[in-house]
């Protein structure tokens, strides 16, 4: 399982890093897509929004890609991941498989960290007033 876990972390963490440093600094041509995805791509690039989204992926992929703080890139990937499966499921369903197995890389991560995510369902979590 601990190679799996390694595995899995440093994927993830590979594609995150390329395609956000790709956000950035655009080395990869692609083309725009078709119809209304293309039209929320130009919307999104325009806007700066994907520059954005790119510093995040690329800081969480680097996270993932030295193992420390996996958790926080983690946290950082999981609503990344679900625009990027809402974007292909809606508008373009044949790229969705890379996005799937992004979220399984991610899932298992999940799983292997999960005692970090613990605290977060606490029924009545406690405020640490002390310190206020």
């Amino acid at each position: 399982m601990k190679y799996v876990i390694l595995v899995s972390r440093l994927l993830l963490g590979l594609v995150f890093t390329v395609f956000g440093a790709n956000g950035i600094l655009h080395f990869l041509p692609a083309p725009l897509p078709a119809g209304d995805a293309g039209t929320w791509s130009v919307l999104m690039m325009a806007h700066h929004y994907m520059t954005f989204v790119g510093v995040l992926q690329l800081v969480a992929g680097i996270l993932l890609l030295v193992g420390r703080f996996v958790p926080l890139g983690l946290t950082i990937l999981a609503p990344i991941l679900v625009n990027i499966l809402a974007f292909h499921f809606l508008f373009m369903p044949k790229g969705v498989i890379i996005g799937l197995i992004c979220a399984v890389l991610e899932i298992i991560l999940l799983i292997a960290y999960h005692r970090s995510f613990a605290p977060l369902f606490a029924p009545n979590p406690e405020a640490d007033t002390s310190k206020l």
